[in-house]
């Protein structure tokens, strides 16, 4: 198969169902060899016997493409370094990683149990760490034997970690954390010839139709905004060696992309001197008036 992604090797994990699935399509159908990852769990994080891995490589095999199964747990250090290892010694190089693994356990913060705490930033955002981290040494080596690669990475992090999401503490604070984890290691693995970024997408998923509902349901005709498929091109291209930006985190809804801008100064004053608290608040309510209104949290 031939495409913007002609040779290119490539991890997706979570790529049984949803968005990983249709990443891993796109970027087969784009020329990539893709190592397809699925741990094989329900929405809740239980072990799914069924894994859908297998049935997304046979579709990328029946079209003409490569790809073979893996079913690490991507936020176990040692099966995420497998995985990497599985697609060098399969097909002899590592090009791509997108991470995307992840499910919810939503409740309200007061309702959070430790368990559901803990569940949910493991996967999401040391999910996003291990399988980085082995990708980055194998990239750092490749630069020092003087095979600098042209690598790239696609992280996943959502609305609900730019702006928040009533009754989904957990979800926000891990995707929040992988957009800083995406800030730097764009810095630091630049010299070592790999992009890495971020895509916020809106689509319909298992995670996305328990919590919105009818928002996200299919229209009767015409497009389907929230396909998750439309977000999938989007990510072929930033895993291209023709794609140079990194550091960013882009939205992508339907046919919308959005450059999120982030945390960026703004109004401030220096007293040059330590303040004293009755004064502090008169001059902080001065700079809030002149600062920009955040945008709602989700669900507000």
């Amino acid at each position: 198969m031939t495409g913007i992604l002609s040779g290119r090797v490539a991890i997706v994990t979570g790529a049984g169902r949803g968005l990983g699935r249709e990443h891993a399509l796109e970027l087969a159908r784009q020329g990539a060899m893709v190592v397809v990852n699925d741990f094989g769990t329900t929405l809740g994080g239980a072990i799914d016997p069924a894994n859908p891995a297998h049935e997304v490589v046979a579709a990328i095999r029946a079209e003409g493409g490569q790809a073979v199964a893996n079913g690490a747990d991507v936020a176990n250090f040692e099966q995420a370094g497998a995985m990497v290892q599985q697609a060098i010694d399969t097909y002899g190089r590592l090009d791509i990683l997108v991470n995307n693994a992840g499910f919810v356990r939503d409740r309200m913060l007061v309702n959070t149990t430790e368990e559901e705490w803990d569940a949910v930033i493991r996967v999401h955002l040391k999910g996003h760490f291990a399988p980085l981290r082995h990708a980055s040494k194998y990239w750092r080596d490749e630069a020092k034997a003087g095979r600098t690669p042209q690598a790239r990475v696609i992280n996943t992090t959502s609305g609900a970690g730019l702006k928040g999401s009533v009754g989904q503490a957990s979800y926000s604070a891990a995707k929040a954390g992988i957009t800083g984890l995406t800030l730097v290691a764009a810095h630091e693995l630049a010299r070592y010839g790999v992009n890495v970024n971020a895509i916020a997408p809106a689509a319909r998923t298992r995670m996305t139709e328990d919590a919105f509902g009818e928002t996200m349901a299919a229209p009767e005709e015409g497009f389907d905004a929230m396909n998750p498929a439309n977000v999938s091109p989007v990510v072929a291209w930033l895993a291209s060696a023709g794609s140079e930006v990194t550091g960013r985190v882009i939205e992508v809804e339907g046919g919308r992309v959005c450059i999120e801008e982030g945390w960026n100064h703004g109004p401030q004053v220096d007293s040059g001197a330590r303040w004293e608290a009755a004064a502090v608040g008169a001059q902080i309510e001065q700079l809030l008036a002149q600062a920009a209104v955040p945008e709602p949290v989700y669900g507000s």
